[in-house]
């Protein structure tokens, strides 16, 4: 039951955030967007291989080098650990340890206390995605260039969320609803605005919307050693599910 789970949820993750150019290679998903996140920039496995390990490996690293790129890979539970032993001995480093969480909506409800104002909508514009640009200090003219088709390729029903301050966005957020699961994504909030609880106002607020539109279940990635944002996402209920990490061997 436990890998089922899993399985979904990365197939829900995939479809929530797709990469700038895909390849499908013997039931792996290679994925390159310029370096803007690890998650589309690297090799999920979506199968059992047919071709050797060693070979595919190989085909992986001289398709990122060919994009000028680090080759990655992402390694969930469901990958076997001699696969990430196999990549340690080929001096791949392990970084940014995630925690997937997760949480049911069925007895959920909206905390009344939040005051703030939230707006939120279906569409995903150009001025809130250049808004999170902002709010990440994204700079790279590439990612400017090839981010806004990412974000509009998304595939399901968003709801867009932003809190308007002092004139400019100082904290978004974006739900994502497939089938039944509602996935947080591009959480944040400006650092001159932190501590104001804008990030747990978007929270509720994109929780409130997705549950009804239909959710039963809510599930977020964050970073182990985000300690504010772990805290945050326990507190609302959520609960860690199960844990991922990439593998980057430098050019």
């Amino acid at each position: 039951m436990k890998k089922k789970l899993i399985s979904k949820i990365e197939d829900l993750s995939i479809n929530a955030w797709p990469s700038f150019k895909t390849e499908l290679y013997d039931n792996w998903l290679i994925r390159f967007s310029h370096q803007y996140t690890l998650r589309t920039n690297c090799v999920e496995q979506l199968g059992t291989s047919t071709l050797p390990l060693d070979e595919k490996i190989d085909y992986c690293e001289q398709i990122y080098t060919d994009y000028n790129s680090p080759c990655i890979f992402k390694i969930t539970p469901l990958i076997s650990e001699q696969f990430d032993f196999m990549l340690a001995r080929r001096d791949y480093t392990r970084l940014n340890e995630t925690d997937v969480m997760t949480m049911t909506l069925k007895k959920w409800s909206y905390d009344s206390n939040i005051k703030k104002t939230v707006e939120i909508s279906d569409t995903i514009t150009n001025d809130w995605i250049f808004g999170v640009f902002k709010l990440n200090n994204v700079t790279n003219p590439i990612h400017h260039d090839i981010v806004p088709n990412m974000f509009r390729a998304i595939p399901k029903k968003t709801i867009v969320a932003k809190i308007i301050a002092d004139g400019q966005m100082a904290a978004s957020g974006l739900g994502i609803l497939d089938r039944n699961e509602l996935g947080l994504y591009a959480i944040y909030t400006h650092a001159g605005y932190r501590e104001r609880g804008y990030a747990r106002a978007i929270c509720n607020t994109i929780l409130e919307k997705g549950k009804s539109m239909g959710a039963t279940h809510s599930y977020l990635q964050v970073l182990k050693n985000n300690a504010s944002a772990v805290n945050l996402y326990e507190s609302l209920g959520y609960k860690s599910e199960y844990s991922y990490w990439f593998r980057q061997k430098t050019l």
